[in-house]
């Protein structure tokens, strides 16, 4: 078999028409049995592609006749196998993922550092500092000698991460790098924003680094998001692989390690034989009543609440842009914070807001991409029904009934009493991942992600809409209709207690079906629930909007009227929607699974107590 070509490149350029430019290359890719991921955006494009090189060839030309990507520019590599499962063309709001406005790679690029000149400056050890952009498990396998790492999971965490580094790096020669360079477009006009001096970026990246120079003043191997898993200085395939289990990287040592079954388990992911599924479960729910019991909020504690600046407000006080904010918030509560040092800027890396800051003056002149917390002394909050029961749990997913309330992740009152921060300290030192979220007024099925890996194959399910969920809701009223939808577009920003509602005119698509299951003598109607889309409180909001709102809900009422408050108390009777059913693809045997929850008593055959 001749080896299989592989392609990695990408261009910053204003391209539009992205719709029939996705069909026309999804088209060809799928003719010349080409597989990988192309990403379109209005800022440009980005491939992995692999297959024959004559049809790599095919496609390149095909899309550098495309206005702005003439001439594009592509790293080579071999493999002996396909490293893709299938060809995706997706489009995007942004060719690589970064959510700070303002970056402009196309129009205020920084300085490119040839390879051959960066090795030529680590040859003379002229004085710089090696700037490694990339997330911690690409690290793993390998970065520059003496590199700078700012440790984060996802590269949306590196201008906080940047905004903590010590003021005197401004005005010191550094080298951004990442994996192929795309990183480093963005993340070298932030840094330039933040008033950093001398940025430069590899040209190409390690890849092409390892092209020109190979292995000089670089350990280990890079880290490449296909089933290589990793490339070493020859760009030959790496010793690496991964565990196809829990997707960890494996070294040659963990596949020489007892515990390592090909396909099946490794050392990051095995459970012992004698521990069956039930006996972990029952582990699991042991540990959850140890972590609830007292309930982790319920101890007075000082709370730390992050306050990351956007590129925005660069330039601006710090009271200005508190108030820009969080404006619910009123001007003087803001200075008086400042004033008993409350408010308290970050000055170093790390991921506990507690650590390395200090206090902050309102008149600060803050920059985008810092990274402030607002400190809340003798922080209690108010209780939570933790009574989760854990339904299933193997090495890549766990799937819990969710009681109400309980919120699914810090916000508002709560930090510590939500379901992510119990399960991360059960989990402890792992970190398990919701696939998708739930109201904390809304019991039922909620799905995790073991790891970062699986959370990655689980999430896009929900995003594409091929994950099937069945709630049940008790709501006000009889509809004359047995079966009934509403396609009625919702709001995208929230308004009043962070409610949301029908907005005609520039509202974001939805739809919801409904069928009848009982008609009550109370009035109440008992109904499953289809939502075919995932907004923000969309069932409760089409059910309000269609006069049937939902029995007990504390903030879509009866008569078209807002409450005045978001989370059911604990001590108040439940309000009636469940999330029944789920089905979805599971991330180790690629098959379709489905998992039901119990039935509260309000949602049982008869009528309600």
């Amino acid at each position: 078999m001749p080896p299989v070509t592989n392609i990695s490149t990408y261009r910053f350029a204003a391209l539009s028409d992205l719709k029939p430019l996705r069909e026309q290359l999804l088209a060809r890719c799928k003719e010349w049995n080409l597989k990988g991921t192309i990403l379109l955006s209005t800022e440009g494009i980005n491939m992995f592609v692999a297959g024959d090189r004559a049809r790599i060839d095919d496609l390149l030309d095909e899309v550098r006749k495309v206005p702005g990507l003439e001439g594009l520019p592509a790293k080579y590599s071999l493999s002996d196998h396909q490293p893709f499962k299938r060809m995706l063309v997706k489009i995007k709001k942004e060719i690589i993922s970064f959510g700070v406005e303002g970056v402009d790679p196309v129009g205020k690029p920084s300085p490119k550092l040839p390879p051959k000149e960066l090795k030529r400056w680590l040859d003379e050890g002229r004085p710089l500092t090696l700037l490694d952009t990339r997330n911690d498990y690409e690290v793993e396998l390998g970065t520059f000698r003496n590199a700078l790492v700012p440790h984060i999971d996802t590269f949306r965490q590196f201008p906080a991460a940047m905004a903590q580094l010590p003021p005197e790096m401004k005005k010191q020669p550094i080298v951004m790098f990442c994996t192929g360079g795309i990183r480093c477009e963005k993340a070298g006009p932030f840094m330039e924003m933040l008033g950093y001096e001398q940025i430069y970026q590899l040209d190409g990246g390690i890849l092409k680094y390892f092209e020109e120079c190979g292995e000089a003043h670089y350990d280990g191997e890079c880290f490449v998001f296909d089933e290589r898993v990793g490339v070493n200085p020859d760009l030959e395939e790496a010793e690496t692989t991964k565990c196809y289990a829990c997707q960890a990287a494996l070294t040659p040592e963990d596949r020489e390690d007892s515990r390592f079954v090909e396909g099946v388990t490794c050392p990051h992911c095995f459970v012992p034989p004698e521990v069956t599924r039930a006996q972990r479960i029952a582990e699991l729910q042991a540990a959850i009543a140890r972590v609830t019991n007292p309930l982790p909020g319920s101890r007075s504690y000082e709370n730390h609440r992050p306050l990351n600046i956007p590129a925005q407000y660069d330039g601006q006080s710090l009271i200005d842009t508190l108030c820009g904010l969080l404006g619910h918030v009123p001007r003087e509560a803001w200075l008086a914070a400042c004033a008993d040092g409350r408010v308290r800027r970050k000055t170093a890396p790390g991921k506990d807001p507690a650590i390395a800051t200090v206090a902050a003056s309102p008149d600060d002149i803050v920059r985008g991409g810092e990274r402030y917390v607002h400190v809340h002394p003798g922080t209690r909050e108010p209780d939570v029904n933790a009574d989760i029961r854990v339904l299933y749990e193997d090495e890549a997913i766990l799937v819990l009934n969710k009681p109400a309330p309980l919120p699914m992740h810090p916000c508002g009152r709560f930090n510590r009493n939500t379901l992510q921060e119990i399960l991360t300290e059960v989990y402890r030192p792992y970190n398990p991942r919701p696939a998708h979220r739930l109201d904390a007024n809304t019991s039922g099925i909620v799905l995790f992600a073991r790891t970062k890996r699986y959370a990655q194959f689980l999430q896009p399910q929900f995003e594409r809409g091929e994950v099937e969920k069945r709630y049940l809701a008790r709501v006000h009223g009889h509809p004359t209709e047995d079966e009934f939808r509403s396609n009625a577009p919702l709001s995208d920003e929230a308004g009043d207690l962070g409610s949301y509602r029908v907005d005609w005119e520039n509202g974001r698509p939805a739809s919801t079906g409904f069928k009848v299951l009982q008609r009550s003598s109370d009035g109440t109607s008992l109904l499953e629930v289809t939502p075919w889309t995932g907004r923000t409180n969309q069932i409760r909001i089409h059910l309000w909007d269609l006069g049937f709102p939902i029995v007990d809900d504390p903030t879509y009422l009866p008569g078209h009227r807002l409450g005045d408050t978001q989370t059911v108390a604990l001590d108040a009777r439940p309000m009636g929607l469940h999330a029944w059913k789920l089905t979805f693809t599971h991330p180790l045997s690629r098959e379709r699974v489905t998992f039901e929850a119990d039935r509260p008593d309000w949602a049982k055959p008869g009528d309600p107590a």
